[in-house]
């Protein structure tokens, strides 16, 4: 029985390592990305677009946003800004208003008198006003703080000339003049999860997610999977993601479109902005459950590669959590074996790292220069002294020698190391209850010490719970104060 017991802990131990074996998968097919590009059929392609940006008490920054939209390098009389101003209580009106004024050709005040309802009613109300006409040939939806470079639409664009494409997403970076260190992990954080993570399903033949504030559809695409939004979901980007793929169109990356956003500055802005994201893709795998692991429905969206990616983010912090329990029981058994199998996990895990990490500063180093530190501190410091301690346990054990401790702190010591993949994700949310009580020196030192990603499976953990509970769907807006450079 022993035996059984044993290898079940083991396998629930290496079953852990599915997200890490992901993103080594991720970045090993991020070679390929050169060579499967959709540029060979991308042609200049300049239609008529329609610019949607949902607005909603946006004044300190709609109109730098419209300001830089109208220096794109696209024809001004092949561009319309439609502002939908969602009741907006500040000087939003006016500050559209006034650039209708200056272009009212291009600018255009799209007013809801009751408002509230979230991003997506918001965005299917300006859509209703577009389908009145036929002079709209493509939309661009975005966030009213984006800024957009002037190639970018215009590189966006090229791709819808093939008419299998049915979207195209830009490469959103975190764009804060002087960043804060949540702004700086988040710098670091867009390089993995955006620059390289969507070059590789450019090359796997899928998209998981269109950026909310950067993604441009063709008119035929749209209409084909109902001219709306979907509204009954936290994640409508995502949604509207998986159905234009499942309708037949390919949706892309376009990692030369550059966008610039500001991001939450402080962890509990991060933790109301990302439970948002989870909690919609949570609703997400519930919605689309017929489609994980099932090629027929979808080839690409259906198949293994896409579902492993997938959940390797959706259930990471089930996947710590198990790899805790797993070390936990097989201490009790069986220590020899235990330490074995920590220092297997342990050092899967450093390799990935080691490749995350570098590649990460190949692939955009104008973004890893702002926040090198951060990207070296990303799973935490107490993890990376933990890799170390796997990788090189001699060297740990002559210091320890050095002092002699009772058995048990040593053994206390232990237990600390092979639970510290579910224990660091407490410790993150610690950092953020410290800088809601003004104690922004322990939150800094708590969070450097956590990680930033067992922070990002906290959230993952409190949207199971809220989902579970049964919480409105109610879109908590992140306040952006005009910061991006």
């Amino acid at each position: 029985m022993g035996t059984v017991v044993e290898a079940l802990l083991t396998t629930l131990v290496m079953v852990g390592t599915i997200p890490v074996l992901a993103g080594a998968y991720q970045f090993l097919v991020l070679a390929l990305s050169v060579f499967a590009t959709h540029l060979e059929k991308a042609r200049i392609h300049l239609p008529r677009v329609a610019i949607l940006i949902p607005a909603w008490n946006e004044g300190m920054v709609i109109g730098a946003t419209i300001d830089r939209l109208m220096t794109l390098e696209y024809p001004p009389e092949r561009l319309r800004i439609f502002v939908i101003d969602d009741a907006s209580t500040d000087e939003t009106p006016e500050e559209v208003i006034r650039r209708n004024k200056r272009w009212p050709k291009n600018v255009f005040h799209v007013r809801r008198v009751a408002g509230g309802e979230g991003k997506a009613h918001t965005l299917n109300y300006g859509l209703t006003q577009l389908w009145r006409d036929e002079w709209t040939e493509a939309v661009l939806i975005m966030d009213a703080d984006v800024i957009y470079t002037p190639p970018s639409l215009r590189r966006m664009a090229r791709h819808l000339v093939d008419p299998a494409i049915g979207a195209v997403t830009a490469y959103i970076k975190e764009g804060s003049r002087a960043p804060s260190l949540v702004q700086r992990f988040i710098t670091f954080e867009y390089i993995t999860a955006t620059g390289a993570s969507r070059r590789a399903q450019n090359v796997m033949g899928f998209l998981a997610c269109l950026s909310g504030g950067a993604q441009l559809h063709s008119r035929e695409n749209l209409l084909a999977i109902g001219g709306q939004i979907f509204d009954d979901t936290l994640a409508e980007d995502t949604f509207t993601t998986f159905n234009t793929q499942l309708e037949g169109r390919k949706a892309i990356f376009e990692p030369n479109a550059l966008v610039y956003a500001e991001e939450p500055d402080t962890l509990r802005m991060l933790w109301k902005q990302r439970l948002r994201w989870a909690r919609g893709n949570v609703q997400i795998t519930q919605v689309f459950a017929n489609l994980w692991f099932n090629g027929a429905r979808h080839e690409s969206l259906g198949s293994l590669g896409m579902a492993v990616l997938w959940f390797s983010i959706f259930l990471m912090p089930v996947f710590q959590i198990g790899t805790a329990v797993g070390l936990l029981g097989l201490y009790s058994l069986d220590p020899p074996w235990a330490w074995t199998v920590f220092r297997g996990y342990w050092i899967v895990a450093s390799l990935v790292y080691l490749l995350v990490t570098f590649s990460s500063y190949v692939i955009d180093w104008e973004s890893a220069q702002k926040s090198w530190v951060e990207g070296i501190v990303f799973p935490g410091l107490i993890s990376l002294v933990v890799i170390a301690y796997a990788l090189v346990p001699p060297l740990f054990d002559s210091w320890l020698g050095l002092v002699p401790f009772p058995r048990w702190v040593e053994g206390g010591v232990v237990l600390f190391l092979y639970l510290w993949t579910a224990l660091s994700m407490p410790v993150s949310y610690f950092a953020m209850l410290a800088e809601d009580h003004g104690h922004h020196r322990l939150a800094t030192v708590l969070l450097y010490l956590a990680g930033y990603g067992p922070f990002l499976c906290a959230v993952t953990f409190g949207a199971y719970v809220k989902e579970w509970q049964g919480a409105d769907k109610t879109w908590d807006k992140t306040v952006k104060t005009g910061k991006v450079g």
